[in-house]
């Protein structure tokens, strides 16, 4: 990375999971082990790192337990096998005073929508029930809002949910499910992340591949929001301070409004490609307001222009995709 940017899978891996010197400082105060539930996923990974790396530089180590139904062994992280619909491995899982709650489904929702609802709602319940005595960071989604006006910025954490399809539905369900349990004492933080991005997916990837390879990109839905990745980490991990009862809600993302017709003719330029679109530009899209978490605990580190400085040197280097798009420009909720 002589040049700042990431180039390799390796290179990629490390920057994920490298703590700020505010993860430090709040792992030093940070009291107790940390279970990550989920951690087989997109994020869980890079975030079972982060939380290691960070209490080893914080010279406090501790237990970093990571559960899901696939999970890989690595140096200073504990791996749990576990089947989150199932109660009674549920039961079997270390009482931990920390959790960060990832598990959940989206792709293929439409498919199979009562796995989603079941992932969605009913394992919410059990983990609630588990760790009743725990801080939870649940991570939720920008998609419980109503589509927005673009040209009015995004949705506050004031502002009431209108989720579209049953994905997003579900969601909302997910987070009903643990108010529920919060405000009979659970300490929970409800984290509406929309749109992180680790140079191998996310929405930047998506058009950026796509300008990239000569393919269309699509205008109905015109804006977005986004968030490199490791911030996201960092904000989850830091949100364990602010779990309350009732929950408190966050909103997690860039600040700024990203339109896509402009993301993708400034990767037109970048790449010297020539940048076609399809369908008529729309006028609404889900965004989310970020500020009251910048004011909490400071702006990301990288910027949208950062980002895509990053996902373009990426491309060009020949970097990985795990070719799972995010479908940002789905309007009617059907992912």
């Amino acid at each position: 990375m002589t040049d700042g940017y990431i180039r390799t899978a390796a290179d990629l891996e490390r920057e994920l999971s490298r703590p700020a010197g505010a993860d430090i400082a709040f792992l030093q105060k940070l009291e107790g082990d940390i279970l990550i539930l989920g951690a087989g996923g997109k994020m869980g990974t890079s975030l079972a790192r982060l939380c290691r790396n960070a209490a080893e530089a914080a010279g406090k180590p501790r237990r970093i337990v990571a559960v899901s139904r696939n999970v890989t062994v690595e140096p200073g992280i504990e791996a749990i096998r576990c089947d989150l619909l199932n109660r009674g491995e549920v039961d079997r899982l270390p009482d931990c005073p920390n959790v960060l709650y990832l598990a959940g489904r989206k792709f293929g929702s439409t498919g199979s929508p009562e796995l989603t609802w079941a992932m969605n709602t009913v394992v919410p319940s059990i983990v609630a029930e588990k760790f009743a005595g725990s801080r939870v960071v649940v991570f939720s989604t920008g998609n419980v809002y109503p589509f927005r006006q673009a040209s009015q910025g995004g949705s506050a954490e004031s502002d009431a949910p209108a989720p579209v399809g049953e994905y997003a539905q579900s969601c909302l369900g997910r987070e009903r499910v643990f108010e529920y349990y919060s405000r009979r004492g659970l300490l929970c933080l409800l984290f509406r992340l929309n749109y992180a991005v680790d140079l191998r997916y996310g929405v930047v990837m998506d058009i950026a591949r796509k300008v990239y390879d000569g393919r269309p990109v699509e205008l109905g839905v015109p804006a977005f929001n986004a968030i490199w990745q490791r911030d996201a980490n960092s904000y989850a991990l830091r949100s364990l301070e602010y779990c309350a009862s009732p929950p408190r809600i966050l909103n997690v993302t860039g600040l700024e409004t990203l339109p896509v017709r402009d993301t993708a003719s400034w990767f037109a330029a970048r790449f010297g490609r020539t940048c076609r679109f399809e369908g008529a530009e729309g006028a609404t899209a889900l965004l989310s307001d970020a500020s009251a978490c910048a004011e909490l605990m400071g702006l990301p580190e990288v910027s949208a222009a950062t980002l895509m400085e990053m996902a373009a040197a990426w491309i060009e280097s020949g970097g990985a995709s795990i070719d799972k798009p995010t479908h940002f420009e789905v309007s009617d909720g059907r992912f």
